[in-house]
């Protein structure tokens, strides 16, 4: 794929904007592609609007907003409802299962339900990794890098004393994605 845009949304504080900065280094840093990273989120510190986009591409990118989205995470039901217009028809929305309720019948997009918060609260018994299982389901969906460069720009990115945890999300990510596309061709 030679341009991949991606736009990552929910609420301040669930980690949106760092799940975009690391996935922006995944590709520029150990992939060797060429990436940019933009941001936004409201003037709440926690609990307002938060989104993170990212545009990896093999060659040059000349414009670094994602106004139509190839891949759109939705980690609060208030971002599905504000960007799902924003989804290219046939792209890819995943949406954080235990968060998103109601996902309206007629989306032309593949649907990922990962629950991601869920994952992270009980199964590693620190909800605010739930980002970084989003992320490993990402890459588990749509390969835009390699799960290496994802585990070496999450070690970087963390705080110290969390890298193991936080890569342990990841692969829970990218193991929900795993089971849920087990045998289909």
């Amino acid at each position: 794929m030679p341009e991949t845009r991606i736009k990552i949304t929910g609420l301040g504080g669930q980690g949106v904007v760092l799940a975009g900065i690391i996935l922006g280094r995944a590709a520029c840093l150990h992939d060797g592609k060429n990436a940019a990273q933009t941001q936004s989120y409201g003037p709440e510190a926690r609990g307002g609007a938060a989104r993170s986009e990212v545009v990896i591409s093999e060659t040059q990118i000349d414009y670094p907003k994602v106004e139509r989205a190839d891949i759109l995470v939705a980690m609060s039901q208030e971002a599905l409802n504000r960007h799902l217009g924003t989804l290219k028809d046939g792209g890819t929305l995943l949406i954080d299962d235990g968060l998103v309720k109601e996902v309206p019948e007629d989306v032309r997009a593949s649907l990922y339900r990962i629950p991601a918060t869920q994952v992270a609260s009980e199964d590693l018994g620190r909800r605010i990794v739930a980002n970084m299982v989003m992320l490993g389901a990402i890459v588990g969906v749509a390969q835009v890098v390699s799960e290496e460069a994802l585990k070496a720009a999450v070690e970087e990115s963390v705080p110290r004393g969390t890298e193991e945890l936080n890569i342990a999300a990841v692969e829970r990510g990218l193991s929900l994605v795993r089971a849920a596309t087990k045998g289909i061709a």
